[in-house]
């Protein structure tokens, strides 16, 4: 059962960097089109380069603790295996 949880938490991360990919897609687009002065090109590449790394450090920080789960239970398994010696 917990292995079902961390596998559909897994696949939501996924949809999350997904969808966070996309709003700062639309977030550089609104800023593009937006009226003189607030808008334009340079607003518009600022929200692109800030979004993407904020959305590239959140899901790295996600799929990292993903990660020390999973290094986590193999850490486990190998203690078992050697203390069945």
């Amino acid at each position: 059962m917990r292995d079902l949880f961390i596998g559909l938490f897994e696949k939501l991360v996924t949809v999350f960097v997904v969808l966070m990919c996309l709003g700062v897609i639309a977030g550089a687009f609104g800023a593009f089109v937006a009226p003189a002065p607030n808008g334009g090109i340079i607003p518009a590449i600022l929200v692109l380069v800030l979004g993407s790394i904020y959305a590239v450090m959140m899901g790295g920080m996600m799929y990292l603790f993903l990660g020390v789960y999973h290094n986590t239970k193999r850490t486990a398994e190998a203690i078992e295996k050697l203390a069945e010696r």
